[in-house]
């Protein structure tokens, strides 16, 4: 996964990585010999954010790659260009760099993030082993940045993978792997089990596909540790059902189990940093398919609260299977409980595709995610959970329906529908986000994403880690 990130050997003589802050360069400049005044003159270089250039050696060859940065929010983007842009060779940071801790980790992370690529479908083109190579120092802040690069890539990567590998047992198998790598226990609720353990909801969503549902189920920790729950959609591909999605909106709903892709992130950077917590992680993993055995329009479901749900359209299936993994997350009244989902269009239209949208019963949980989210430029933005709007999910044939009559406010439709179903849990946020960027950016290529887990790692870590 992160195969250009090297242990640093000094006597190997590293190209030596010099970053200078932007406001700082024409100071640096000045006591600059000639020649490189002159080099870097003729490249018109002025160190931007994000912007690098390499200087020659006296000897011929690479002597050092200049980088410029902003010691902000966003600083971790402009060291992301350098693993796939710098020509094959082994370099390191100047040795001062790193007595800034935290500029030292955002640098680390980018360089981490920046040389990401899922390539478990392509053939080798020899240019695996030709790549840049950058060694960074053994230090905390190196060790941090790993951790949340873990997370990471492990949530592209499974988002990456598509559902012919992907199905509900094979992220169960993910979990497992999981699990095993830190000692967490994993389980699984399967097929008709589901009926007899009372999650109808996650059952008749999936029962119209070949590969049976299933409800995954990770604990991990001590049992007198605060409890953090989180949830996660795990939609492994998502046909819209007999309400058919066309063609051009199927063709991304391998990421619709985006939201499982994050709790799975997110419960290794917990693990792994071995914080002092209960965790639990609730994946429902279904597939929603069309098929004979495929539920219908105007069906009304079973859940695992009590509440009957007539369906008013069969593409809104994310909310139900979340419906049954949050009722049994709420019964235990966690400490904190996240859920997150690949769940509607409308917060798309409404923040964009890189904002995710945040609803919250519990202001201290909110106001933490997004202050988190914009110190760490992991964002998400709270949207209200609108009380004047909750007659919309009213049905004459049940207790609710699972969408409005209406086309407006449907992220937040969502959001009240899932507030139901959270109810009893003290400090419950949900986080609808896209999973995925469609466009290449300096450690962000095209493909699956995680969103919103590096600001709740930071809080979870702030709140329950000393």
């Amino acid at each position: 996964m992160y195969d250009h990130i090297i242990a640093l050997d000094t006597s190997a003589n590293p190209i030596t990585i010099t970053p200078i802050a932007e406001g700082d360069f024409a100071a640096w400049l000045t006591d600059q010999p000639a020649n490189t005044k002159a080099w870097i003159a003729a490249n018109g270089y002025e160190a931007k954010r994000g912007t690098h250039l390499a200087l020659p050696a006296n000897g011929g060859g690479l002597g050092t790659v200049l980088v410029g940065y902003l010691d902000d929010a966003k600083a971790l983007w402009d060291f992301a260009a350098l693993p796939l842009a710098l020509p094959e060779g082994t370099y390191a940071f100047e040795d001062g760099f790193a007595k800034n801790a935290a500029l030292y980790e955002k640098a680390a992370l980018g360089i981490y993030l920046g040389g990401y690529r899922f390539d478990r479908y392509r053939k080798d083109d020899g240019k695996k082993d030709k790549r840049a190579k950058i060694a960074l120092h053994d230090i905390t802040a190196t060790k941090r940045a790993e951790n949340v690069a873990r997370g990471i890539g492990l949530a592209r990567d499974l988002i990456n993978i598509p559902a012919n590998d992907m199905g509900p047992a094979e992220l169960e198998a993910a979990a497992k792997h999981l699990g095993a790598e830190f000692g967490a226990k994993v389980s699984a609720i399967v097929g008709e089990e589901l009926l007899k353990q009372n999650f109808p909801a996650i059952h008749t969503v999936g029962h119209g596909s070949d590969r049976e549902p299933r409800l995954i189920d990770l604990h991990w920790g001590d049992d007198s540790a605060p409890k953090i729950t989180l949830v996660g959609k795990g939609v492994c591909f998502d046909t819209g059902g007999y309400d058919l999605k066309p063609s051009s909106n199927m063709l991304l709903m391998k990421k619709d189990m985006g939201g499982s892709a994050q709790v799975l992130g997110l419960a290794r950077m917990i693990m792994a940093a071995n914080l002092p917590v209960r965790l639990r992680v609730l994946i429902p993993a279904v597939e929603n398919m069309v098929s004979g055995r495929a539920y219908r329009p105007s069906d009304i479901l079973q859940t695992r609260k009590g509440i009957t749900v007539e369906v008013g359209n069969t593409d809104a299936e994310g909310r139900l299977v979340l419906s049954d993994a949050l009722t049994e997350a709420a019964s235990e009244d966690p400490e904190m409980l996240l859920d997150f989902a690949t769940l509607t269009g409308a917060a798309r239209v409404a923040l964009g595709l890189g904002l995710p949208a945040l609803f919250s019963n519990d202001d201290d949980l909110a106001n933490g995610l997004m202050e988190n989210g914009l110190a760490l430029h992991d964002p998400m933005w709270r949207l209200p959970l609108w009380d004047e709007y909750r007659p919309m999910l009213d049905s004459k044939a049940a207790d609710m329906n699972n969408i409005s009559g209406s086309p407006f406010g449907g992220a937040i439709i969502a959001g009240l529908f899932l507030d139901r179903f959270a109810e009893g849990a003290k400090s419950w946020a949900h986080i609808d986000l896209m999973a995925w960027n469609p466009t290449d950016r300096p450690g962000r290529p095209t493909g699956g994403e995680a969103q919103g887990i590096r600001a709740a790692f930071k809080l979870i870590e702030d709140r329950f880690g000393k």
